[in-house]
């Protein structure tokens, strides 16, 4: 079996994340004095007692509410407490036993799994003040008291979880996995693009720009090949970022850039490439992220003959810094050609990570060289000694050369199609850096 899940509920604002982040040691949720921050299920991985968890943080319950992003909230919830071994329901004693307590309190007996009920805002050591016992009355049973804004009783809570984990434990090789962000500006269609790849409502999907706020791992295996997707907040411009709650989203979509394998960047078809999605896929290729261009929306745009091309055209010349990320043209709504983007996610990885000998490196290169002379300046010619790969995601080269100053822009440039038109690097940024020797060092190393 697969690593067991504990799962955080309870009402808006009672302490989750706080708690959440505490025990991951990591500012993962966001944490604001508002209620309903948190909206969809945030995983993390934390060894306690020598296993390996997976504790999941959900948005805040309010069982009664009709409101369209709550009711999703409620259905992420219900989902986390479907995989969940464990439940710890988090109540507020400032607050005591509300209405909305109750009612999930009975929504988690109907589960029939383990519950363990964390008082939370218990700021003082010793006795427990007499409010606590007042939440006998949800009828889960035996309560913990905690304070997650102090650190007061953490291990208390996570040892009673503990107690109820299945006994067996098997761990995740995550080494063949690719992780994948899915990136882009507000309402691009990128949480709907998640839920056709993995076939459920796994994030909240709504046309309300902004609905997705954390960075969300998803993992699955389509075809034999085991992916994490990574649904990220929709990056806006730095100017209309007006509350804390989106900076934070913003921070956490850079951060799943970067630890990301290969980034789906989802461009508005209707509305097409912006300033702004040029700046997010510029960071992209700046950290050496494969990428993949998915045109969302294909279906809306109107189309004669041609359309097609005269799109792609536009996109590469809004992104000429990325000339090697395919296009893919999609409806994560209706499917289309989504499987054809999932192809080129895998081949995308799978350049990243080629590798290519030194010495097949070299032919090429001195076939380059003979083909097209290096540049000079002022009587003195740049000659290239060699050139070997030392690293892959994303492929780097070391060029070994008499003069740095000598390699101008436009011959590395075409050094680097040189090698893509043999080796291909499709989807992925070359990394080249140029290192001096002079020929007696030369001459002195043979």
């Amino acid at each position: 079996m697969g690593k067991p899940v504990i799962a955080i509920v309870g009402r808006p604002n009672v302490g989750k994340s706080s708690f959440f982040n505490y025990v991951t040691g990591k500012r993962i949720s966001i944490v604001e004095d508002t209620p309903g921050v948190t909206r969809d299920r945030i995983y993390e991985d934390i060894e306690w007692r020598g296993r390996i968890i997976s504790l999941v943080d959900t948005g805040g319950l309010e069982p009664a509410s009709q409101d369209t992003i709550l009711v999703q909230m409620r259905r992420q919830a219900e989902l986390a407490l479907d995989l969940a071994d464990v439940i710890i329901f988090m109540v507020d004693v400032k607050d005591g036993v509300t209405a909305d307590d109750r009612d999930i309190a009975t929504m988690l007996r109907k589960t029939k799994k383990p519950v363990v009920l964390a008082v939370n805002k218990v700021d003082n050591v010793g006795d427990p003040p007499p409010a606590v016992y007042e939440f006998y009355n949800l009828g889960i049973g035996d309560f913990v008291t905690l304070s997650s804004a102090h650190g007061l009783g953490i291990g208390d809570v996570l040892d009673a979880a503990f107690e109820y984990l299945p006994d067996e434990i098997e761990e995740v090789d995550e080494s063949d996995i690719i992780k994948v962000a899915i990136i882009g500006r507000p309402n691009a269609g990128k949480s709907s693009l998640i839920n056709k790849l993995l076939g459920e409502e796994r994030v909240i999907v709504s046309d309300i720009a902004g609905t997705t706020r954390d960075a969300i791992d998803t993992y699955t295996e389509i075809d034999g090949q085991k992916y994490c997707f990574i649904d990220t907040a929709g990056m806006r411009k730095r100017g209309k970022i007006t509350d804390n709650i989106e900076r934070y989203s913003t921070m956490r979509s850079l951060t799943a850039i970067d630890r990301c394998d290969v980034v789906v960047m989802m461009v508005d078809a209707v509305e097409g490439v912006t300033e702004q999605d040029t700046k997010i896929a510029g960071y992209a290729h700046d950290q050496g992220k494969a990428c993949v261009i998915a045109i969302n929306k294909w279906d809306l745009v109107e189309k004669d003959t041609g359309t097609l091309e005269k799109y792609r055209t536009n996109v590469y010349e809004s992104f000429n810094f990325m000339m090697y990320a395919p296009v893919v043209f999609i409806s994560a709504k209706s499917g289309q050609r989504v499987n054809k983007l999932l192809e080129n996610i895998k081949f995308a990885a799978d350049q990243a990570a080629l590798r290519v000998s030194t010495g097949m490196l070299n032919d090429v290169l001195n076939e380059a060289v003979a083909i097209v002379q290096p540049p000079s300046d002022k009587g003195r010619r740049l000659k290239i000694f060699y050139m070997t790969q030392i690293k892959v995601k994303p492929p780097t080269f070391v060029i070994f050369c008499n003069s740095a100053k000598l390699f101008h822009y436009s011959y590395l440039r075409y050094i680097e199609n040189q090698i893509r038109k043999n080796f291909g690097f499709e989807g992925t940024p070359i990394v080249f850096k140029i290192h001096e020797k002079n020929d007696e060092t030369m001459k002195t190393k043979k």
